[in-house]
């Protein structure tokens, strides 16, 4: 078994059933990072050109027919960074920054011959987001991204490129590390684990007809 298969102890993660303070027994410090503000942006970018970088194979046979191009990462870079506290919102601040992210880039040259490249995609953001008083301790701005990107055209020249349309998501998150004090049932016991046994329909026939909505 694990913490949910065939697991009857409530001394594991999972849903609550009844009194929720049963089995309090300590309050916990925890090191963790408390996002303070945090949005969502999604868009559909064209025109994007991506300078092709770390070409493989090398000296491909030009032109390059583009198969697709994918973040190679969640975490953006973030740079030029400027946070602007406005003096008519407590606690909320313009907060302009430049989220690159690095790409991996697919296509076929005139051969055939699959090739990979990487480049980086740059995005521009001017948002207000809520900030923390200053403390000794200070936030910070990361962000989370994906880009994917299904469409592009080739373009010849000193530096090979691909000029490309794609969808891009941006989550801004306002963040620190802090000591944060929680109610805890204390340690979670671990149950054995369950082997694996090898049936074609295990699992099948316990699927619900249709899935919950809850």
């Amino acid at each position: 078994m694990s913490f949910f298969t065939n697991n009857p102890t409530d001394r594991c993660p999972g849903r609550i059933t009844g009194n929720p303070v049963n089995g309090l027994c300590e309050r916990v410090c925890i090191q963790a990072q408390k996002v303070f503000d945090a949005c969502i942006r999604q868009m559909q970018v064209d025109g994007i050109n991506l300078p092709l970088e770390n070409v493989t194979p090398a000296n491909p046979t030009y032109p390059l027919t583009f198969v697709s191009a994918r973040s190679t990462s969640t975490t953006g870079v973030i740079t030029d960074l400027q946070v602007d506290r406005l003096p008519d919102r407590r606690r909320f601040a313009r907060v302009q920054a430049t989220v690159s992210v690095p790409v991996e880039v697919l296509y076929t040259d005139a051969n055939g011959v699959a090739g990979t490249a990487t480049s980086t995609m740059s995005f521009t953001q001017d948002i207000i987001m809520y900030v923390p008083e200053p403390s000794i301790v200070p936030f910070d701005v990361v962000a989370v991204v994906s880009v994917v990107a299904p469409d592009g055209v080739f373009v010849d020249g000193d530096t090979p490129s691909f000029t490309v349309s794609g969808c891009v998501t941006i989550i801004m998150k306002v963040i620190m590390t802090v000591e944060l004090l929680v109610p805890s049932y204390g340690y979670a016991q671990i149950p054995q684990c369950q082997e694996y046994a090898q049936d074609v329909c295990s699992g099948f026939f316990d699927l619900p007809l249709y899935p919950n909505n809850t």
